[in-house]
């Protein structure tokens, strides 16, 4: 990919208004209640900041994803009467959205996800009855597998990073900005953006000042290289655990609303999320998968940036294998699962 500019320009309209926002919500209510944020007293002792957890693992799903693929797919639907069906590349909660709201409102969904990618994952999107073909060694290349199947079968292409999808993510913005009060700074994983994204455009709409963070792993760091140099840097690899995390190159839109919106996107290694994922479940006996405890780990990082502050996190997701759960919270690393 060729590097190109992203800052923003000042004339760029928001991905969606507020009564659209509210509107999303009112949607999302119809399928599951919104998810607690919670202030976990041994956490911010432990963190030396009074954190509130956004529990996005308690999703029909598992993952905060879900609330994107139900937006996305009713308001596909609504332009669509003759849709066909729907296709994607996943590496398990964007493709389990999909397959969730598919199932849902009964529109045929096939998700390429690559090789390696967990079992349990393909199980969960089996469930849902969606097509799982197994293609490529990573993210990028399994999502251009996608884009050529969808040309060859006639199937409606879902990118990782749409406004749609960014709507119904940031719904979840919208119930922490309005039930936690006043918050200083949010810490959010960011893959491809749309957890990210969502939450600048929503504290925007709102008119608050609170900070945004995007966190990332060391192994996968195209958002944080991408937010320092003012233009898209792809990597050649992404390598890491965290497979919420693990993209190769941002959406160009997506980085342009990072650059002009986040104050800062900071990367940490996976022995770091290991060790919040151990956090995580000692204080709040919450299981977070390591992309869902990316957030945590950069704020345990740079705990004295925000000493005393209120922090927000995001535990994005909680899908995570057996035996890498127990070698986790045994003190393992996973390359030791």
């Amino acid at each position: 990919m060729t590097e190109q500019a992203i800052e923003a320009d000042e004339s760029m309209q928001p991905l969606f208004t507020l009564a659209e926002l509210d509107g999303a919500v009112g949607l999302l209510r119809e399928y599951f209640p919104e998810t607690p944020a919670i202030h976990w007293p041994l956490l911010s002792e432990s963190l030396g900041a009074d954190v509130v957890v956004k529990h996005e693992n308690c999703t029909p799903t598992g993952a905060f994803k879900v609330r994107g693929g139900l937006v996305f797919m009713d308001r596909l639907r609504r332009r669509q009467a003759d849709l066909r069906g729907v296709m994607s590349a996943s590496v398990g909660n964007h493709g389990l959205s999909l397959g969730y709201a598919g199932q849902i409102m009964g529109v045929p969904v096939t998700i390429v996800v690559p090789e390696g990618t967990e079992p349990d994952r393909i199980a969960a999107l089996q469930a849902t009855q969606a097509n799982v073909i197994v293609h490529g060694h990573d993210f990028e290349a399994a999502r251009l597998h996608s884009v050529a199947l969808s040309e060859r079968d006639g199937l409606e292409l879902v990118p990782p990073f749409h406004p749609d999808l960014v709507l119904g993510v940031a719904t979840y913005a919208r119930e922490l900005f309005d039930r936690s009060g006043p918050l200083d700074a949010v810490i959010v994983p960011v893959g491809m953006g749309s957890g990210i994204v969502g939450l600048i455009t929503t504290r925007d709409l709102l008119g608050l000042d609170t900070q945004i963070i995007g966190a990332g792993a060391d192994g996968a760091p195209t958002q944080r290289l991408s937010f320092e140099a003012g233009r898209v840097v792809p990597t050649e690899t992404a390598d890491t655990f965290a497979a919420g995390v693990a993209t190769r190159q941002p959406d160009p839109l997506a980085a342009a609303i990072v650059r002009s919106g986040a104050v800062d996107v900071l990367t940490v290694s996976d022995d770091d999320i290991a060790e919040a994922i151990r956090l995580l479940w000692r204080t709040t006996h919450h299981l977070a998968e390591p992309a869902g405890a990316v957030a945590t780990a950069v704020l345990s990082e740079h705990r004295d940036r925000w000493a005393g502050q209120r922090v927000g996190v995001i535990l994005s997701g909680s899908i995570m294998n057996t035996a890498l759960a127990a070698t986790i919270l045994s003190g393992g690393t996973h390359q030791s699962a």
